[in-house]
């Protein structure tokens, strides 16, 4: 599968190979239960199969709307929240020019909205929109969630203030419900051009779907291709052995997890994997941790990170392990130039390439952290292009799937997010919370 690759033997200090091929039958069964649709959440599976599923036709026809997007709009504004937001800014970061918005385009420039509810954020950005030509993806299966419902109403209207109700109905794209919901009903009444949310794939899983591919075909970057790597992945996922990288992941996690390792740190050392690891904590984060269990995702962006949470995985309570992707070929080459006078100390390593800099800081790190207690798994990603990305997306996704079952949960619920929503409603007196208004305003006294 072109070099994609997952490693465990650094966690085998922690647990034996006989204690992660102990979760052979559990991880064969949790793949059946996804491959068989027999599983709980059964009714989300719209993802498994759906890279191969994706017809050409209608990748072209993402493509085209977002090509009127790109040539007719200066920005485009991607308004989602969770997975309707975090896939496709994990993809264009790692797709990106790092400085990207300080260098001129030849298209729209990709700007988020409707993932937080800050106040300054929202006034900053219809600040920077006022007097320039811009277009709206809104996804939300609803069109009632609060944070994305607010960004869209302050820039609907701020767009039909400034070019009309004609050009915006040309320019607003909704990614939403087939049939349902208050964004359907705008999206027929004002005419916008519309794609489908399939109501059988949840939003962490959603990156393959029109709310994923078309923010990513906006920002320039070749939605096939993306597309073909997850397809390979989706081949190369198919069996439960251990060729499989889905299943390897899956069960290694587990059997850590069974050891008293209750976290998972996301390592990456290249800066543009930092999105790449805030999609993958929502996947994990909301597909297992539930029923009281679950291993908590956190992430870290090395070497950076070295300098700051470094001490503590290093000498920390030992609970952690680590899974680190490796970036094997870079787009770029740079050398460290030599300096006569070496005031820094730097001519031992004049004219090596700053990648196999580090690579030795990646290596370096492992052994000292293995060393200290702290099991690694290595992914190698063979290059940030769409394939490999669309291959690592994949990847996950079918790990969590395996890995949720075998934790005995259902990976495709998240009881646990309307908590906080009934409390905000309450607070804000929404009509129907009256008497949760009055029962959260007894609590606050």
């Amino acid at each position: 599968m072109k070099n994609f690759k997952v490693d465990v033997k650094n966690v085998l200090g922690t647990v034996t190979r006989e204690q992660i091929d102990s979760f052979n039958g559990a991880g064969a069964n949790a793949l059946n239960l996804l491959e068989n649709g027999t599983g709980a959440g059964n009714d989300f599976l719209g993802w498994l199969h759906l890279p191969s599923s994706i017809s050409k036709e209608s990748l072209t026809e993402i493509e085209n709307v977002a090509n009127t997007l790109r040539t007719e709009c200066e920005y485009v504004v991607a308004i989602g929240i969770g997975g309707s937001y975090l896939g496709a800014k994990a993809v264009i970061s790692a797709l990106s020019d790092s400085f990207a918005e300080l260098k001129p385009s030849n298209g729209a420039r990709v700007l988020f909205a409707g993932q937080n509810i800050g106040e300054d954020y929202l006034y900053e950005l219809v600040e920077l929109l006022k007097g320039k030509k811009f277009g709206i993806v809104v996804i939300s299966k609803s069109g009632t969630t609060t944070e994305p419902a607010i960004a869209f109403r302050l820039l609907k209207d701020l767009l039909v203030a400034q070019e009309g109700k004609e050009f915006a109905a040309r320019h607003i794209v909704a990614v939403t419900d087939a049939n349902r919901g208050a964004m359907r009903q705008l999206a027929n009444a004002e005419g916008y051009k519309s794609f489908i949310i399939p109501d059988n794939v949840g939003g962490r899983f959603s990156v393959l779907t029109p709310v994923g591919l078309l923010p990513i075909a906006v920002a320039g970057f070749d939605i096939k291709k993306l597309v073909e790597g997850a397809v390979a992945m989706e081949k190369a996922t198919a069996e439960a052995n251990d060729e499989n990288p889905a299943y390897l992941y899956a069960k290694t996690r587990n059997a850590l997890y069974n050891s008293g390792k209750k976290i998972e740190i996301l390592v990456n050392y290249n800066p543009k994997l930092h999105f790449l690891a805030e999609w993958w904590k929502q996947l994990y984060g909301e597909s297992e941790g539930k029923d009281k269990k679950g291993i908590f995702p956190a992430s870290v962006d090395n070497s950076t990170d070295l300098h700051s949470m470094g001490q503590w995985i290093q000498d920390g309570e030992r609970t952690i392990f680590e899974t680190v992707i490796s970036v094997a070929e870079q787009q770029h080459e740079l050398r460290i130039p030599c300096d006569e006078a070496d005031g820094d100390g730097l001519n031992y390593i004049a004219d090596k390439r700053v990648d196999e800099v580090n690579k030795m800081a990646e290596l370096g790190t492992a052994l000292a952290h293995i060393d200290g207690g702290v099991p690694n798994l290595h992914i190698t990603l063979p290059s940030l292009t769409e394939y490999y990305i669309g291959q690592i997306i994949y990847f996950f996704e079918k790990a969590c799937g395996i890995s949720g079952y075998i934790l005995d949960v259902n990976p495709f619920n998240q009881p646990g997010v309307e908590a906080y929503k009934k409390n905000m409603f309450a607070l804000l007196e929404k009509p129907g919370y009256e008497e949760a208004s009055k029962a959260i305003q007894a609590k606050l006294k």
